[in-house]
């Protein structure tokens, strides 16, 4: 494995507090220094990061790779090389494939795929009941054994309260993480946009934000009951961010996310009938983006995902209702995370941490800093480079984003992981 030089670049890495110009020495997949040249170092590759931010590889907790089962609508081929392009070094996968990541078979498939497609850190999150279908529960010990980083339920319902109990239950005994995402299935009444004014105007069915806050409110007496360390992934508005930070303040075990498109548009922002605006949780108001933002910058919500979905044309080609939710988020994530610090919402430092730290502290991973003896998991951006979302820039398959045609501030120029160069944006340009 070669030895690499990655020099003269601003060096941010939060979980070491180190905020310097300096040189990054890479050997054997791993970090052996981010101060001075080890003796005897010789660089077989050197990479000159003048004028550019060099952090550790981004840990991304929510992605959709469409694989096994959908591959019309992406690739691991195709959705890695996007990761890689993004400084998107690890990517947990959610349970909502086909077949459903509820056996070890699937896990070991998983496995497979992502090292064909030469990233191996994807991390499976299992489902937490059956088939998604919220009745019986999953056999988490072996999946566990098997390889998931998680269990979780995706978008789909648990269908009560004491299955959701024996299954937290169950989780907290074999020291597992659970993945949720607050969301009443039956308050939720199959909407697609936020109740309030947009979805008056246009006669669309809505989603209160009391389906979250509701489910989030139960989830989290439970995890009082049971113990079980929770994650709330995907939080959008501004009551479920008062109830995690007084669930941190309490001393519960708990943790958030946002997905980094809710941190910059809101219901005021749809363009009427563009299905690539309907996501789930809707975009909600400008109060609640408020808060969003204010709970990343105190702390009270950890992490910034993209909560990735990639669609194929048709998937998006309905009556707004009718249309398949998500956005394919993965190669805007950095350039949103640096506009909230341009304008002043947080500083570098915080964005990267919500990017790296952070999730890794989540997962409990060994990983999101440049730590000597860590693997070699590295970022390279210019802050300052421009380029516009389009055709030639895109690497997903899914073109399903509501920022096409729009031009962005910031990109990356390298990717490493494990020591390996997985992404040079000189050569993708050949």
């Amino acid at each position: 494995m070669s030895s690499i030089h990655i020099k003269q670049g601003h060096i941010i890495d939060p979980a070491n507090n180190i905020n310097r110009i300096g040189c990054v020495y890479v050997a054997e997949g791993k970090i052996i220094s981010v101060t001075n040249e080890p003796a005897g170092f010789k660089a077989d590759s050197v990479i000159n990061a003048q004028n550019k931010i060099i952090c550790p590889g981004f840990i991304d907790l929510s992605t959709r790779l469409r694989e096994p089962g959908q591959s019309r609508k992406a690739t691991f081929k195709t959705e890695t090389t996007a990761a890689a392009s993004a400084g998107v070094t690890t990517m947990c996968l959610q349970p909502d494939t086909s077949p459903v990541i509820d056996t070890p078979a699937v896990i070991e498939l998983i496995k497979e795929q992502a090292k064909k497609a030469n990233y191996p850190q994807i991390y499976p999150i299992s489902a937490l009941t059956r088939k998604l279908e919220g009745i019986e529960l999953s056999s988490m010990l072996s999946l566990k054994q098997a390889g998931c980083i998680a269990v979780g339920n995706a978008n789909q319902p648990v269908r009560n309260l004491l299955i959701l109990r024996r299954a937290m239950e169950y989780a907290a005994s074999h020291d597992l993480l659970v993945m949720f995402r607050p969301n009443d299935y039956w308050l939720g009444n199959n909407g697609c946009v936020h109740e309030g004014a947009f979805a008056t105007r246009y006669g669309l069915p809505s989603i209160p934000e009391a389906a979250e806050t509701i489910a989030l409110a139960q989830c989290l007496e439970l995890v009082e009951l049971t113990g079980c360390r929770v994650h709330f992934g995907q939080l959008s508005c501004k009551r479920s961010v008062i109830k995690i930070h007084q669930a941190k303040k309490y001393g519960l075990q708990v943790s958030a996310d946002v997905a980094i498109h809710q941190l910059h548009l809101t219901e005021n922002d749809i363009i009427p009938f563009n299905s690539n605006y309907h996501v789930l949780p809707p975009f909600r108001t400008e109060t609640d983006k408020q808060y969003l933002r204010q709970g990343l910058a105190s702390g009270s919500i950890n992490s910034i995902c993209s909560d990735h979905q990639p669609h194929d044309l048709d998937a998006k080609l309905a009556a707004f209702p009718e249309t398949e939710p998500g956005i394919a988020a993965l190669e805007t994530l950095l350039p949103l995370m640096l506009k909230l610090v341009e304008e002043g919402i947080i500083t570098m430092q915080q964005g990267i941490a919500s990017l790296s730290e952070n999730p890794a502290r989540v997962l409990g991973i060994n990983s999101g800093a440049l730590t000597e003896g860590f693997a070699a998991d590295v970022c390279v951006f210019d802050p300052q480079m421009t380029w516009q979302v389009n055709s030639d820039n895109w690497k997903s398959q899914g073109v399903n984003t509501p920022f096409w045609g729009q031009t962005f501030k910031g990109r990356v120029t390298h990717t490493l992981q494990a020591g390996k160069i997985i992404y040079c944006l000189e050569k993708a340009e050949l």
